[in-house]
């Protein structure tokens, strides 16, 4: 059977959504990566919350990279520079987008 896998305490999206939005984010969406996808250093004119639903990715800041896999979370300040590579199988989280 194929199919997203989600760790037992992951919540829905509909109460990621509503979490973020009750935080004062403006939009929470699903990005889905191909598989190996790299982005080179480059930043976002808004902050960020995100969960990760499949897959993994590695996630750089500076000197640091994150690994993250299905159920870690993480959080970008706008303009902040950073990278993204994802793994054989892609990346799916759950984000939401702070524009103010």
């Amino acid at each position: 059977m194929r199919g997203k896998i989600f760790c037992m305490n992951m919540p829905t999206f509909e109460t990621f959504q509503s979490t973020a939005l009750s935080e004062g984010f403006d939009e929470v969406i699903e990005r889905t990566w191909d598989p190996l996808a790299v982005l080179d250093t480059h930043t976002h004119p808004f902050g960020v919350k995100a969960l990760v639903t499949q897959g993994e990715m590695w996630l750089t800041v500076g000197d640091q990279t994150q690994h993250l896999k299905a159920g870690d979370r993480f959080t970008l300040d706008r303009d902040v520079p950073h990278a993204e590579r994802y793994g054989a199988q892609g990346a799916s989280y759950w984000v939401a987008r702070k524009n103010k």
